[in-house]
């Protein structure tokens, strides 16, 4: 075997393999005669089909896996003598060859990683949220909390919002009825807008048993194509008006919050860590994202074409499955390459930089940062233990925390040398329940 690389362009290689025809068609019938040898064809016994048939049947295919390992199998040779890092794959094509030669010529096409360059870290200045918990967060999460399990009564009154009201209602556009028009025993809460804004202001201030009619034009960019920008008249009968009513913070409430002896204080003190905890893991991706926005600006680096097809088609087959868990068919929605190609250049760059990083400084996650960070995951159960069990029970998964737990320590590798600003922030706005 004979194999010369030449360099193509700054990441691009040419592997060209000269592998020696004799070898090839030697390997090939060494092959076809142990196939021979189990072959099942029909009108001879297993072991007894003539070795003529059996090369005019898969000597074709014989021969193309013969030729895929030499050429992976030199392939690979070339690059570790050459010490090369491929990126991506490569691609093979048979070779030209200018006179008629004795060998088997190919050429395998590839691109290596770039080097990366890293300005001084010095200069990216990261904005460290500081936020404070004290009894008014408590509270206000407790009335969230409140909220999530509230029931509902009959409310003798006009609706208003916040009311959940079962109407029927029926409209129509000059006089008739369209599609989506009408409903029976429709529920709904007024105010969290699944009604439209108009819609919703006639049937607020209604009784039970009472019936309104009205007219609406419906938003130019509404949905529904065949009414958007048309005038519609309703008639509406609401047929019943509940309230919400919010559970008391006492020990039943408690207990449903996973509290087994209804001790309020002890409530308190357990949405106090949860929302510690979620503090500091929001506080976490604001630093982090801010971190690797400054990665991006520091380092330079020049992209290999086959990365960014690869995560090009990583981000559309990503698109693809969302569509579908949306009921959605993927080949129904338009998805250009070059709608995906901005943020698969984000990705790869930032890929490269911190895997460079990763590699230069030798930054790894150790054991005990792996089992502290499940711990923290677990501790957001009602049994933690049994959380833990199912990380562990699991390399991929366990894969996952040990590559978020990499990629943390990267973000304190660069904190470490960046320029960091603490900086107050509401409660509300980094919850992001701010008005």
């Amino acid at each position: 075997m004979e194999a010369t690389i030449e360099k193509v362009s700054n990441l691009e290689r040419r592997l060209n393999v000269s592998l020696p025809a004799q070898e090839i068609d030697s390997e090939v019938e060494n092959r076809l005669k142990s196939l021979a040898r189990s072959v099942k064809m029909h009108g001879f016994r297993p072991g007894k089909v003539p070795y003529k048939l059996v090369q005019a049947q898969y000597g074709g295919q014989v021969r193309q896996e013969v030729l895929g390992d030499a050429l992976q199998k030199s392939f690979g040779e070339a690059i570790r003598q050459q010490n090369l890092r491929v990126a991506g794959y490569p691609r093979f094509e048979p070779a030209a060859a200018a006179e008629p030669t004795q060998n088997v010529q190919f050429s395998a096409t590839f691109e290596v990683y770039p080097e990366v360059g890293l300005a001084d870290l010095a200069t990216v200045t990261v904005e460290r949220p500081q936020v404070s918990i004290g009894e008014p967060e408590v509270d206000s999460t407790v009335d969230v909390l409140r909220k999530q399990r509230q029931s509902f009564r009959p409310a003798d009154r006009a609706a208003q919002t916040g009311d959940t009201v079962t109407i029927d209602y029926r409209g129509s556009i000059d006089g008739v009825d369209f599609e989506g028009g009408t409903g029976t025993d429709h529920s709904v809460v007024l105010g969290e807008g699944r009604l439209l804004a108009d819609f919703e202001k006639q049937v607020i201030g209604m009784k039970t048993g009472e019936s309104r009619e009205f007219e609406l034009t419906f938003p130019e960019d509404y949905h529904g194509k065949e009414v958007a920008g048309k005038v519609a008249r309703f008639n509406v009968s609401l047929k019943q008006v509940t309230e919400p009513v919010l559970p008391e913070v006492d020990a039943e409430f408690a207990k449903a919050l996973g509290i087994a002896d209804g001790d309020i204080a002890k409530m308190r003190a357990d949405v106090r860590a949860n929302l510690e905890r979620e503090i500091r893991r929001r506080t976490q991706t604001r630093v982090k994202d801010q971190v690797m926005k400054g990665l991006l600006e520091a380092g330079t680096v020049e992209l290999p074409k086959s990365l960014i097809e690869i995560e090009i088609e990583r981000l559309t087959e990503g698109m693809r499955r969302d569509l579908t868990a949306r009921g959605m068919k993927p080949e129904d929605i338009p998805m250009p390459r070059e709608a995906f190609e901005p943020e698969a250049r984000k990705r790869v760059t930032l890929g490269l930089i911190v895997a460079e990083l990763v590699r230069r400084e030798s930054i790894a996650a150790k054991p005990e940062q792996i089992r502290a960070m499940v711990q923290d995951y677990a501790e957001a159960y009602e049994r933690p233990e049994e959380v833990v069990r199912w990380y562990y029970q699991s390399q991929e998964r366990l894969r996952e925390v040990e590559s978020l737990v990499l990629e943390n320590n990267v973000v304190d590798w660069v904190l470490s040398r960046a320029t960091i600003v603490d900086k107050p922030v509401a409660f509300d706005e980094l919850m992001g329940t701010a008005k």
